[in-house]
């Protein structure tokens, strides 16, 4: 059995100590574990993200009111609500209140609904801008919104 050593004036090194048993470095009281809760502060919202944003939104709504314009005049129509009044402009027979008539077709109908929707989609994406924007200069001034995550 042959035991290296090292040659003379050569630094020892020291063994490894031997595996020592597991310390309690929690003996204190020990906290229940239950919900964290962090406070954070919004401080800034990037006007490019609001804008991508609030332009998604704004189409899902001008999408939604489109639907909704033309379940409105398919329940209307169901009802022969058009057609009755249709039947009281021809009784009064004015040629004014016969124009009037030709508002109540659905493609005039859809025509009105998707000029809304566009209007919508323009007006609440520069108004999703315009917001963070004006967010940004408040928090500037007052530190941002304050709020608390928790973690459950």
């Amino acid at each position: 059995m042959s035991q290296t050593q090292a040659p003379a004036g050569a630094p020892s090194r020291p063994k490894p100590a031997a595996p020592s048993p597991a310390k309690d470095e929690d003996a204190g009281p020990k906290r229940p574990v239950g919900i964290r809760r962090v406070k954070m502060t919004i401080s800034k919202v990037d006007p490019l993200s609001a804008l991508k944003l609030g332009f998604l939104s704004s189409v899902a709504i001008g999408i939604m009111i489109v639907v909704a314009m033309m379940f409105l005049w398919f329940v209307l129509d169901s009802m022969h609500v058009f057609s009755e009044i249709q039947k009281l402009l021809d009784t009064l027979n004015s040629e004014s209140l016969l124009q009037v008539g030709k508002y109540l077709q659905f493609s005039r109908w859809m025509s009105f609904a998707v000029i809304v929707a566009i209007i919508d989609i323009v007006l609440f994406t520069a108004l999703a801008a315009v917001s963070a924007l004006i967010y940004n200069l408040i928090a500037s001034l007052v530190g941002g919104l304050r709020i608390t995550v928790t973690d459950e």
